[in-house]
Order: C-alpha cells, then sequence, then structure tokens
C-alpha cells in the first residue's frame, strides 16, 4: 500500500429499516492510534463494522487507500478486526481457533501455524495456547481474539472494545503492543470505554453521537473548540483556603470547591494558564507547598459531555 494509506468515508449512511446506525459520515482515518467514543446507541459499532466490510452503507463509500470496502478479499489482508464479542466455536484451542481463521482464508496450514503461533506469543498467551478456548478467563478471551485479528499481519486494525476484561498487566501490554503497531505505521482504529487509557494511548478521538460524528481531531486539538467552557483544574496544596481565596479573585474563575480531605480543591477556571501563574506565584513567593497542580477534564468524557451531555453509559 501507499504511504498515504487511510480510511476514508464519504457521505456513508447506515439504515437498520427507520432505525439509524450512522447518518452522512465523512472523514479520513490516518495512521496511528484512532480511538471511537460515544454512548451506547452512538453508532461505534455499527462504524467499526462498515470499515471492515461486515455491513454495508445504506450510500456513501468506503475505502481503504484505493480499495473499496466490498473489495472483500483485498480488505480481507488489509483489516484485522477484534469484535467485542465472545464467539468461539466449541471445543477449539487457542491455537486452533487463530490457525483455523487464517487456514479458512487460504494459508497453507504450515504458514497459518507460524503466524498463530507468532501472534499468540505477541499478546502473552502462547503457554495456553494449546488449552480450550471455553476455559480461558474473560482477559484471555480478548487476547485469543487481539491474536487472531493480527496474526496476518494486517496494515488496518480494528478493535472494538479492546481493552475490556483485560487485568492492569495485560492491559498495559496491549497498549504497548497498539502503540508499536501505530508506530510501525499501522491503521489502529478502536473503541473504549476506558476514557483516561484512549486519552493516553490516541493519536486523534472521533465523538458520536446518535450516529452522528460530532467533533473529531486530537484531544487537545478538539478541547480548543469548546474554549467557552471553563477548564477543571486539580490543585493539592497545604492551604487549599488560602488557594481558594486567591482564585476567586481572578475574573476568569467560575467556581471553586474545596475537598473534603482539606489538602486540596478543584478549581473551575476559563484561564487555565492564569490560574497556574497565580499558583506558581504563591509557591515561589508565600511558601504555599504544592504537591499536584494538573488538569482535572483534559480527557475524552469531559470533551464528549461539554459537547453533547452526558446522555448515559458509555460504551
Amino acid at each position: 500500500m501507499t504511504a498515504d494509506l487511510a480510511i476514508r468515508l464519504t457521505e456513508v449512511s447506515k439504515f437498520y429499516g427507520e432505525v439509524l446506525g450512522v447518518n452522512r459520515v465523512s472523514m479520513t482515518i490516518g495512521k496511528g492510534i484512532t480511538s471511537l467514543v460515544g454512548p451506547n446507541g452512538a453508532g461505534k459499532t455499527t462504524l467499526l463494522n462498515l470499515v471492515t466490510g461486515l455491513v454495508r452503507p445504506t450510500q456513501g463509500h468506503i475505502a481503504i487507500g484505493d480499495i473499496p470496502i466490498t473489495d472483500s478479499e483485498v480488505i480481507f489482508r488489509l483489516v484485522g478486526y477484534c469484535t467485542q464479542y465472545d464467539a468461539f466455536p466449541r471445543g477449539l484451542t487457542g491455537l486452533e481457533f487463530v490457525r483455523g481463521y487464517l487456514t479458512v482464508h487460504g494459508m497453507t496450514r504450515a504458514r497459518a501455524h507460524e503466524l498463530a503461533v507468532a501472534a499468540l506469543s505477541a499478546v502473552g498467551l502462547l503457554d495456553a495456547a494449546d488449552r480450550k478456548v471455553a476455559a480461558y478467563s474473560k482477559g484471555m478471551r480478548q487476547r485469543v481474539k487481539l491474536a487472531q485479528a493480527m496474526a496476518h499481519s494486517p496494515e488496518v486494525l480494528v478493535l472494538d472494545e479492546p481493552l475490556n476484561g483485560l487485568d492492569p498487566m495485560a492491559r498495559a501490554e496491549v497498549i504497548e503492543l497498539l502503540r508499536a503497531m501505530a508506530a510501525a505505521g499501522k491503521i489502529v482504529l478502536i473503541s473504549s470505554h476506558i476514557l483516561h487509557e484512549v486519552d493516553v494511548i490516541s493519536d486523534s478521538v472521533i465523538l458520536m453521537n446518535h450516529g452522528y460524528v460530532v467533533a473529531e481531531g486530537g484531544i487537545h486539538e478538539v478541547r480548543q473548540e469548546v474554549e467557552e467552557h471553563p477548564f477543571q483544574v486539580l490543585v493539592r496544596c497545604d492551604q487549599p483556603s488560602r488557594l481558594a481565596s486567591r482564585a476567586f479573585a481572578l475574573d476568569h474563575t467560575v467556581e471553586v470547591k474545596i475537598h473534603a480531605d482539606a489538602r486540596g480543591l478543584l478549581v473551575s477556571t476559563k484561564d487555565a494558564a492564569g490560574l497556574y501563574r497565580l499558583v506558581n506565584r504563591l509557591a515561589a513567593e508565600e511558601g504555599l507547598a504544592i504537591e499536584a497542580v494538573q488538569p482535572a477534564d483534559d480527557d475524552v468524557q469531559s470533551l464528549y459531555d461539554y459537547l453533547i451531555g452526558n446522555e448515559g453509559g458509555h460504551s
């Protein structure tokens, strides 16, 4: 594929009867890690299914590079898809599950075995390769699906809730694996409700609601689109009441809440830089002991809430 490999959607809509899946989506998803965020029913899974060719758009055009999504044989070679649902043929081991997927799509058994072993090793499941998938934990099942999706070294990896069910160590390992794939020039498109990790690993985000894309871009770029909303800044210090009184004197301060433990406060401000200058001045000139100063809302959840409001749980 060319160096400018990207997923391109042009005026894409999908209706299930009269029910809207996604509506008039036009975007380009390039290399790196892009995360979809939105509540249940936002259209995230529909969008992933469209990109992988599992469902066809009611209208519009989708292509990966210059290959239309309707060219299923080529798209299989380009794309690996890990769904959020557990659906495993009965009685298969982890190795058989991954290897069988590759042989179904035309690889020799020897080549499929080689790639399956490599993929299981990459996700930390090689020791469990000969165990039945039915006996796997939730986290292990998640990883074996990831191994299946990445086994044929696709240029595009599409992952629906890839971190769901993983323990902290496995989660960290999968995140590093996704970062390595992005660094190698792959397109990694994920959805996740683990918002602080989406914030950390994503190069860009796509915020969805009711089938529409409501914002897209880098997290900080999108944050700048809603500058009229106050920033939430968490300050941990030894004299929160003193800082609160000084912060209230600033024109851009909207609200100050002192924590119940009296070791910090949450400041809503329309000028975070001005607040940071105040904190630095108090620390340098008046002996305020600062433990931490950090954005409390510069993440996907707050962006989402600012743009469309909190309308329920996230998937």
